[in-house]
């Protein structure tokens, strides 16, 4: 009985001193959220809403079959761009690869300095014939209506390249120079992979020995309502990127007539393949950014959740099961697995000699392609189904720092321009034209200074594309902003 009783104080004083663990910890965090005075608007101009609303009207689609590639539309963009923006054109250096994609290279004053690569894309998905139906506005018309502007890249990404475009100009007129060179890069083939734009001006700018002090693309964005427990708007700064793996499974075995099947088809053995996978996902994890972020955003939350993400080791399984409960934040915590196209059979009475099947991996920061392709042999465990690779795989991206000029600098400028917003670091669990620039520079953000809500979110690459044209007035002072950031202390 003694021996019970000593059991349970032991266990008691441990409970205690295992409370007052967590709740020091609790209370030891502080904010990493820096202050800075707001800085003035700049006011948006009549002709700047005029060449947001005719760079939306070109239709730079970049289709999946090359043959449908509108080559009349790019090279009206090259026109809106020269025509445009007169002193951009005449005083910075200038190149063009693959006929579409844009180099603008603003010389600084200190030639010492490494430069800094500001990226967008210019190009667009479609938009699908059947569904223009259902859309509000015209979606190339660059409709204006309620100071919201309607269309087919408002958000992705020709915000990027107006509010680029429109903060040098400005700066300019103003005789603006940078101390540090600025390297603005403008891809005409992102939404199919960038290797025509992006990935062949990162090859030009590594031939010629150029390393960057940081770049800067589209992935991240200012954020509102999306964050469960934090009422405020909330800037994520994507430091890292998922990798992209796809794999073609496919099977051959006998077909015959569908009123004498055979105890296994083709598709029965590739359904259960593919239902494997499903069953048996990667193991979640906290990742080097979902741990950067759980570090800024922690502090910041209501006392039950701040208190989690400040002894994170302790309820590291708690966190892992409240983030697998949404398709956003399993994201987050794994490498996904998602089955993409699914191909059997020509006619209802026929049983198909074969099956194929697409599945698409998007790879959590610390994992590779290999790891991806040994998980999906041994799920599948069946030597009739042959796994191949796609034509274009890649690892995750590095995981950019957080102390570097980079990040001190996109956060010092979101502070400045949206003083109210958390800055947090994230990961981009798309695709960005900026991992092709892994070989020009370690430090990699993703920013657009863009606000995204439950509203907009499901809009790009959806139905009813549209932003506020306060986002640009807000984009244009952002980017003209970290331009004369990037040449202060």
């Amino acid at each position: 009985m003694k021996f019970l009783k000593r059991i349970t104080l032991w266990a008691l004083l441990l409970l205690v001193l295992l409370a007052v663990y967590v709740l020091i910890n609790t209370f030891r965090t502080t904010s990493k959220q820096i202050k800075a005075d707001k800085i003035d608007v700049v006011k948006l101009s009549e002709l700047s809403k005029e060449r947001f609303s005719e760079a939306i009207a070109i239709k730079t689609v970049s289709p999946e079959d090359i043959a449908d590639f509108d080559s009349i539309q790019f090279d009206a963009f090259n026109q809106f761009l020269k025509t445009s923006y007169p002193l951009t054109d005449s005083l910075l250096g200038h190149k063009v690869f693959n006929n579409y994609s844009h180099l603008y290279k603003w010389e600084g004053s200190a030639a010492e300095l490494k430069p800094v690569v500001l990226m967008a894309h210019l190009d667009v998905v479609p938009v699908i014939d059947q569904n223009i139906q259902y859309w509000r506005e015209d979606p190339f018309a660059g409709t204006i209506t309620n100071d919201t502007i309607w269309g087919r890249g408002t958000i992705d990404d020709k915000i990027g390249i107006v509010g680029l475009m429109e903060s040098i100009e400005y700066l300019l007129e103003k005789g603006y120079q940078p101390e540090r060179s600025i390297l603005f890069a403008f891809g005409h083939d992102e939404e199919i992979g960038g290797s025509l734009g992006a990935k062949t001006i990162a090859s030009y700018l590594e031939e010629q020995g150029i390393r960057a002090e940081f770049v800067m693309d589209e992935g991240g964005s200012l954020t509102r309502g999306l964050i469960p427990g934090l009422d405020k708007d909330v800037a994520m700064i994507g430091i890292a990127e998922k990798g992209f793996v796809t794999l073609k499974l496919s099977i051959k075995m006998e077909g015959g007539h569908s009123s004498m099947p055979a105890k296994e088809t083709s598709i029965d053995v590739m359904a259960d393949a593919i239902a494997k996978l499903k069953k048996n996902p990667f193991p979640a994890t906290i990742s080097e950014p979902l741990d950067a972020l759980i570090d800024y955003l922690g502090p910041e939350m209501p006392f039950v959740n701040r208190m989690a993400f400040a002894n994170k080791d302790i309820f590291k399984p708690l966190i892992i099961n409240a983030y697998e409960s949404t398709a956003s934040g399993n994201a987050l915590v794994r490498t996904t697995t998602s089955p993409t196209i699914f191909n059997s059979g020509v006619k209802d009475n026929i049983i198909p000699l074969s099956a194929n099947a697409t599945v698409n991996f998007r790879v959590i920061p610390g994992s590779n392609v290999d790891e991806v392709i040994a998980h999906v042999k041994k799920v599948v465990d069946d030597d009739r189904i042959k796994i191949a690779q796609a034509s274009y795989n890649i690892g995750p991206s590095k995981v950019s720092s957080l102390t570097s000029l980079g990040f001190t600098k996109i956060n010092r400028t979101i502070a400045q321009v949206f003083p109210e917003a958390l800055v947090t670091p994230h990961m981009v669990v798309g695709a960005t034209d900026a991992r092709h620039f892994s070989r020009i520079s370690d430090q990699i953000y993703r920013f657009s200074p863009i606000t995204i809500s439950k509203d907009n979110i499901k809009s790009f690459h959806g139905l009813n594309e549209r932003i506020a044209l306060s986002d640009l007035e807000l984009a244009i002072t952002f980017y003209g902003q970290l331009i004369r950031n990037i040449s202060s202390e």
